[in-house]
C-alpha cells in the first residue's frame, strides 16, 4: 500500500506577502490547532525561529514535524554561488530538524509579490534563457542534495516558471538533481492541465501542494489589471473540499504514478473571513477521502 503524510503551510494564519491577510495566532497555537485537525506536518513560515534549538521544542509539544519550507531563489538574475551562500544557513536548519526538502521558488523578476504588477506582466524567458537557468537550478538541487536534502522546485503564479509550456520546458532542461514540487492550485490558475503534468512528470515529483482553486474567482479576474496578490485578496485559493478541483482525480493519478510523500495543504486566503482552524478541519477530511479511495495509507 503507498503511504502519503499530510501537511499544512502556516500561510492560512500568517501571509508572508500579504501581513494585512494574516490572524494575530502564534505559532504554539498555528501548530496546535494544525494538528488537531490531523496534519503532522506543517511547513516553515515567518514566525518560526531559525534554530534547531528554538524551534524543536515548538514541534515536539505539538507533535508535527517540519514538512518543507520556500527559500527565495534568485537565480535567474543572480549567481549560482550567492543562492549557495544564502541557502547554507536553511541547508544545516532543515537537516537538524529532519525536514524532507526545502522548496525552492524564484522570485527573481518575478511579479508575485507586486501588487501593481498584473497577471499579464510576468516575465518571459527566451527558449536559450530557460535551458541557461535550468541548468543554474539543477546544480543548486545538486549542492543541496549533496549535503542530504533535496531541493525541490516550485512553479508558480507571477514567475518565470508559470505556464504548463514553462514547466515543461524547465523540466526538459533541467536534470534529476532538482525534484519537482506540483501545485495544483499554481498549475491550474495558470491554466494548465493539471492530470496532464502529472502524466508528464511524475518521475520527478517529489513533494506536492494541495492547493484548492475557487473558480468563480479565477473566472472573474482580469489578468491585464489584476495581480497575483489581488487574486489571493479575492479568495482564488482554498483548501481541498472548499474549492473547484477534482482531487479525486488528482490524487488518484498520483498514485498511479506511485508517489510516495507529503501532500500539503497550502490555501492563502483571509483568516478573518475564513477560519483557518476550520479550513484545516476542511482539508484534511476532504484529503483522508480522496486518499482513503486511491489507496494511500496515510502515516504520521
Amino acid at each position: 500500500m503507498l503511504k502519503a503524510k499530510l501537511g499544512m503551510s502556516p500561510i492560512a494564519w500568517w501571509n508572508d506577502d500579504l501581513p494585512d491577510l494574516s490572524d494575530d495566532v502564534s505559532l504554539e497555537e498555528c501548530l496546535a490547532q494544525s494538528r488537531s485537525a490531523g496534519f503532522t506536518g506543517m511547513e516553515k513560515g515567518r514566525r518560526f525561529p531559525e534554530t534547531a534549538a528554538e524551534m524543536l521544542p515548538y514541534l515536539k509539544k505539538a507533535d508535527v514535524t517540519l514538512c518543507g519550507g520556500w527559500f527565495s531563489g534568485t537565480l535567474v538574475e543572480e549567481s549560482l554561488e550567492a543562492n549557495k551562500d544564502r541557502i547554507q544557513p536553511m541547508i544545516d536548519l532543515f537537516k537538524a530538524v529532519d525536514a524532507p526538502c526545502i522548496v525552492y521558488g524564484e522570485v527573481g523578476r518575478s511579479v508575485q509579490g507586486l501588487r501593481n504588477a498584473p497577471l499579464a506582466t510576468k516575465p518571459v524567458l527566451s527558449d536559450a534563457d530557460m535551458a541557461a537557468y535550468a541548468r543554474k537550478v539543477t546544480a543548486l538541487g545538486e549542492f543541496c542534495a549533496d549535503q542530504g536534502m533535496p531541493l525541490v522546485y516550485h512553479h508558480h503564479m507571477g514567475a518565470v516558471v508559470m505556464f504548463e509550456p514553462e514547466l515543461d520546458a524547465f523540466m526538459a532542461n533541467s536534470g534529476e538533481g532538482i525534484p519537482l514540487l506540483l501545485d495544483a492550485g499554481h498549475l491550474h490558475f495558470a491554466r494548465g492541465n493539471v492530470l496532464r503534468a502529472i502524466d508528464n512528470h511524475h518521475s520527478r515529483i517529489r513533494h506536492v501542494h494541495t492547493k484548492d482553486i475557487r473558480q468563480s474567482v479565477l473566472d472573474s479576474l482580469d489578468w491585464s489589471k489584476d495581480s497575483f496578490l489581488d487574486a489571493v485578496i479575492k479568495g482564488a485559493f482554498t483548501v481541498p473540499g472548499d474549492g473547484s478541483l477534482d482531487f479525486r482525480a488528482i490524487v488518484q493519478r498520483l498514485a498511479d504514478h506511485g508517489y510516495e510523500g507529503w501532500f500539503v495543504v497550502e490555501a492563502e486566503q483571509d483568516p478573518k473571513a475564513n477560519s483557518p482552524l476550520k479550513m484545516a478541519q476542511v482539508g484534511h477530511k476532504e484529503l483522508m477521502r480522496v486518499m482513503t479511495a486511491a489507496g494511500y495509507e496515510v502515516v504520521a
